[in-house]
């Protein structure tokens, strides 16, 4: 499996836009089309809601890819 972690400057970022953000998809529109298939889980959940709010201390996973979202410094 591979990890990603993601520096968040913010208090949070929108699914469909980390997806984007961290090279899984091209645009915030395949992101969308991406959570909408079903196959994004956030803490090990399936997520649909295509802009949740992802914050700090989340795991976001897309196939064998697990991004960590943790606060950047």
């Amino acid at each position: 499996m591979d990890s990603i972690d993601f520096d968040l400057d913010r208090d949070f970022v929108e699914l469909n836009q980390l997806l984007k953000l961290a090279g899984l998809c091209d645009s915030g529109g395949a992101g969308k089309q991406l959570v909408a298939s079903g196959a994004v889980r956030v803490d090990g959940a399936v997520e649909l809601r295509k802009t949740a709010k992802i914050r700090a201390g989340q795991r976001v996973r897309v196939g064998d890819v697990e991004i960590r979202v943790v606060a950047a410094a």
